[in-house]
């Protein structure tokens, strides 16, 4: 029987009574399938379901096949190696006991051992002896060897939760070869856009439930798009059906009001008796108050779809932001790196002889392997480490945004950490920048510390780049690292409109793309030169 997982009226709600789940019925099937959804829709929690990690609150979980799971952290044990992940520490102690020519062990041994481990961490992209422990392992490599760990295991189906986080370019490429290659089925939760172009299909999963679309991530975008259409359309519909409610509504008020009047006039002008009169008042006013109740009804009616149709587009609608301009001229200098030597060891330095220039509102991308001196070189440039030799300066008000948004103070709200970095903003000014990130009314008193990854770095780029005087340079740090998709295209959007100069160190290439870099600067060929105009004068003294 094919692999399949097929959940029947699933419901399940968190400790606090919020529903993640409610009477949810879907089946995935033989074939890769990435899962997207906003923060707190439960992508991560229907993994756990599915694996049996938890259980649910009614309904139930049905698996046909094998299953494997790949967890977004790979936390090793005290002593734990490569061979202990792969489950073979027996299996290769007798191997190698039987090619040392113990008898004993040579008909139990199993002559594959070596050459099916091997092809397992090279679809991984991974080299490795199996007596590696997990813990001297970087978080990308630990990935790629759970990844290959799941291969070598034969399941039926792979549960893989955010597979590329912490991963550089050649493990995200990794990756997506194996999932290329996987004729199982797979379920993949993720927010990179190229790993999920190619996905067989895209669920989207939100409070309403699961919708399945075909295709990749174009195909998804494309019928997005589509819906979108639909939604303006409903929304000019309901506009138009509220207009016209409301002339209906008045046009009855005025019709009634000419017949009551009429009808008064005409009784006091016949001499109708007293009691008549107070009669023709009750069926009047009673008459009033059922077109007043009708009126109303009609009015919510109208107004209730209006809103529901706004809402939707709100939804489906790529957020677009408007900010100030940072004021950074075409001609100056940003940011100057010379003969830059810099690391934690004098004698093996991470970063050597590195030399660039960053002008005007470039924006540039600094890429390499794990490992390559990335972060190191943020750091140098920040002013929190010093080098060992060459000069590197930052010639502009710049603001780092880091991968936790360190410079929002958790405990304060959206609000008040606005206010506190931009001080000469009034109230008005204040959250008029933060509903143009989408932080509108009380959304805006939100603790940060309550906000998910995607709302947190949302909130700091409101924060930064929503003032009267945006930075010159802005320096990001692995920015889509854990976020969503809703959350990657409202950082998109913000970085968009921004007019100064970026840095940006990022493995994302569709990110990448987005937000219009044009240089990169690759620190994994070694010692080398970017570029030639490199800045001399006393700064560099």
């Amino acid at each position: 029987m094919p692999a399949s997982i097929t959940l029947s009226s699933l419901n399940f709600a968190l400790p606090d009574g919020r529903v993640l789940f409610s009477d949810l019925n879907f089946s995935f099937n033989q074939e890769c399938t990435g899962l997207v959804g906003a923060n707190g829709t439960g992508k991560t929690t229907l993994l756990k379901l599915i694996a049996g990690e938890l259980p649910p609150s009614a309904g139930h979980v049905s698996v046909s096949g094998r299953l494997a799971v790949l967890r977004q952290r790979l936390a090793p044990e005290p002593g734990e190696t490569l061979a202990d992940l792969f489950g073979v520490r027996a299996a290769l102690a007798n191997l190698r006991r039987a090619e040392a020519g113990e008898a004993d062990a040579w008909e139990a041994a199993d002559w594959t051992l070596d050459a099916r481990l091997a092809e397992a961490l090279g679809r991984a992209g991974l080299a490795a002896g199996m007596d590696v422990p997990l813990a001297s392992l970087s978080g990308g490599q630990r990935t790629r060897a759970g990844l290959a760990a799941m291969v070598f295991g034969a399941p039926d189906f792979l549960l893989l939760d955010e597979p590329t986080n912490n991963l550089d370019r050649e493990g995200r490429d990794a990756v997506a070869s194996l999932l290329a290659g996987w004729r199982g089925g797979a379920l993949v939760v993720s927010h990179d856009r190229e790993l999920l172009e190619g996905m067989d299909a895209i669920v989207e999963l939100t409070t309403l439930g699961a919708r399945r679309y075909g295709g990749g991530w174009s195909a998804f975008e494309a019928r997005k798009a589509l819906e979108l259409d639909a939604a303006y359309r409903d929304l000019s519909e309901a506009e138009r059906q509220l207009d016209e409610t409301r002339e209906k509504v008045q046009l009855a008020a005025e019709k009634k009001a000419r017949k009551d009047g009429a009808g008064k006039r005409k009784a006091i002008r016949g001499g109708a008796p007293r009691i008549l009169l107070g009669a023709m008042k009750r069926r009047a006013e009673a008459s009033s108050g059922d077109l007043q109740n009708l009126s109303e009804r009609q009015m919510a009616e109208a107004d209730a779809a209006a809103r529901a149709a706004r809402e939707k587009i709100e939804i489906l609608e790529t957020l677009k932001v408007t900010l100030p301009s940072s004021g950074l001229p075409a001609s100056r200098t940003v940011l100057a790196v010379r003969n830059l030597v810099a690391g934690y060891e004098p004698r093996t330095p991470v970063i050597r002889e590195l030399s660039f220039e960053l002008r005007g509102p470039e924006r540039v991308v600094v890429a390499g392997p794990n490992g390559s001196g990335k972060s190191t070189l943020l750091k140098v440039l920040t002013g929190t480490l010093s080098p060992f030799s060459g000069a590197a300066r930052v010639a502009v008000p710049y603001v780092m945004l880091d991968q936790d948004v360190s410079l929002l103070q958790p405990a304060e709200t959206i609000l008040e950490n606005f206010r506190r970095l931009n001080p000469q903003s009034e109230e008005n000014a204040c959250r008029a920048a933060l509903a143009r990130f989408r932080f509108r009314a009380d959304a805006a008193l939100q603790q940060v510390a309550t906000l998910s990854g995607g709302e947190r770095l949302r909130a700091g780029l409101a924060c930064v780049l929503g003032g009267p005087a945006p930075p010159q340079l802005l320096i990001l740090d692995e920015p889509t690292n854990h976020l969503d998709i809703t959350a990657l295209e409202a950082v998109e959007a913000g970085l968009v409109a921004y007019d100064g100069a970026l840095l940006v160190v990022s493995h994302d290439s569709a990110f990448l793309e987005r937000i219009g870099i044009t240089r990169r600067i690759d620190l994994s060929s070694g010692p080398q030169t970017l570029f030639r105009n490199v800045i001399h004068g006393p700064d560099f003294t």
